[in-house]
């Protein structure tokens, strides 16, 4: 079956389906990454949006029941030069097919990647529609009056309330689509997590007893997720916070700074940061729209990361607030691991400021 990807200026590209049947729109964007489309896929930051695989070989290794960054994907659309129908690898359960198909995701093969990565990086990343079906005046119709979700962090989000006793710092974990290994790194490391849903409110983390405040990535615009930034106001000083990504994003709003959208993102494993206290530079995985306007911070922010791509804001510390967030991921699935130490400072730090007083215990779920 054939499959055609629309963008909104009118360009048009055609390929093989391989997925599922229908029609998506969504933001088309593209990432860098040489392996780990299956920890792609299943990021929920990936939510309202149709991924470009630079990559041209892309299903080589199936899909396996350990790399799931989500029970279910949010991702809309996948975009691929060349499709691999034959696995191989020891623990593949399913072809990426399949997995496509299962999952509602509309896949198209046989694109010219290069050419589409180039339109975005000139123009921009831009709205699009996937679809197996004919394109109509209609479908053009709707595709030029699409837009995004503002309530998308909302659809990605835990709806409940999860604890992972451990015997560590015991800290509160705000879910704006949080990938699974953020909470896996947390948990290996001792901390003893609460999860909660995007909306929790500011009361509940106050009264809980927390040591700490992790705040996750998640898909969509920072300025929209304005019940959140209301929540975070009210906890600003009252207890140590760390943020990732849109969680980075969503403490500089709060503390007076402002975010922009970037022309295409930042997405892949490969990307250059540098501390601009030590100068070591490390390769680091991200996934983001949006960055931190540096001519807007407060008197208070220092600068910790930069990206070396672009200059942009990759970390930022306040210490009189114990607060730090940074814009790219530590915990990588998939990327490297360079930045992983991030987090095991952040602990030890911690760890070194709870009063002897007090007794870390495993709790019970």
């Amino acid at each position: 079956m054939n499959a055609t990807l629309l963008l909104e200026d009118g360009t048009k590209f055609e390929g093989k389906s391989f997925g599922s049947e229908g029609t998506r729109f969504g933001e088309l964007v593209f990432n860098t990454s040489m392996t780990g489309y299956q920890e792609i896929l299943t990021d929920p930051s990936y939510a309202g949006q149709i991924i470009t695989m630079t990559y041209p070989e892309i299903g080589n290794y199936g899909i396996n029941q350990e790399d799931f960054e989500s029970e279910k994907p949010a991702t809309l659309g996948f975009i691929v030069k060349n499709n691999c129908e034959k696995d191989s690898h020891y623990n593949s359960t399913q072809t990426i097919s399949k997995y496509l198909k299962d999952n509602g995701i509309i896949g198209i093969s046989g694109v010219d990647t290069r050419a589409l990565t180039r339109k975005i990086r000139e123009f921009g990343s831009m709205n699009a529609v996937v679809t197996t079906e004919e394109i109509t005046e209609n479908l053009k119709t709707k595709l030029a009056k699409h837009k995004p979700d503002k309530d998308i962090v909302l659809t990605v989000t835990r709806k409940d309330v999860k604890i992972l006793p451990n015997t560590g710092i015991k800290m509160a974990f705000i879910d704006y689509g949080a990938k699974s290994n953020i909470i896996n790194n947390l948990h290996e490391k001792g901390c003893d997590l609460t999860i909660f849903p995007a909306d929790v409110d500011a009361e509940t983390i106050l009264t809980g007893g927390f040591d700490a405040l992790f705040l996750s990535n998640g898909p969509g615009d920072p300025q929209d997720v304005t019940y959140s930034i209301k929540t975070i106001k009210r906890l600003t000083g009252k207890i140590p916070i760390f943020g990732i990504c849109l969680g980075h994003q969503i403490l500089s709003l709060v503390l007076g700074a402002k975010t922009y959208k970037l022309k295409y993102g930042h997405r892949g494993g490969n990307h250059p940061v540098i501390n601009l206290q030590t100068k070591k530079v490390m390769m680091t995985s991200q996934n983001h729209s949006y960055a931190v306007d540096e001519s807007t911070l407060p008197k208070n922010a220092i600068v910790t990361y930069k990206n070396l791509n672009d200059d942009t804001i990759e970390g930022l510390s306040y210490p009189n607030l114990n607060i730090e967030s940074v814009q790219f991921h530590p915990e990588a699935a998939p990327g490297p691991f360079d930045a992983n130490e991030i987090f095991d400072n952040w602990i030890a730090n911690l760890k070194n400021n709870i009063p002897k007083s007090k007794v870390l215990v495993k709790r019970e779920k």
